[in-house]
């Protein structure tokens, strides 16, 4: 099995105010069937509130980040899956839950992992 990144940016996601309440219903619905499948992993959306900091090796935080991460926000999921087609079905479930398009990758194999 390969675990698969499934993703949106926040400005991917534009949604009427009055129907947040059902995308989170359907969104929740996704990740309870994916559970109930064996594939989850881990999902949630990046907390923009919160600045991203740089840690060193020797502890030393800065309050910056990479520069090609500064927009690095929105929503994740992590699935545990047999074939890409299987990652692309889901995120096709994500895509209509969220109602926006989701970027799909793979993660390299970890025979450790």
């Amino acid at each position: 099995m390969t675990k698969y990144l499934i993703s949106f940016p926040s400005a991917a996601m534009v949604v009427p105010a009055e129907e947040l309440q059902a995308v989170a219903d359907a969104a929740h619905a996704v990740v309870d069937e994916a559970k109930a499948a064996g594939v989850w992993v881990f999902g949630g959306g990046i907390d923009e509130s919160v600045p991203p900091v740089l840690v060193d090796g020797d502890g030393t935080v800065t309050e910056v980040t990479y520069p090609q991460t500064t927009q690095l926000e929105g929503g994740y999921t992590v699935l545990d899956v047999p074939t890409r087609e299987a990652a692309l079905e889901w995120a096709a479930k994500i895509a209509v839950a969220c109602r926006c398009a989701q970027e799909v990758r793979a993660f390299q194999y970890d025979p450790a992992g």
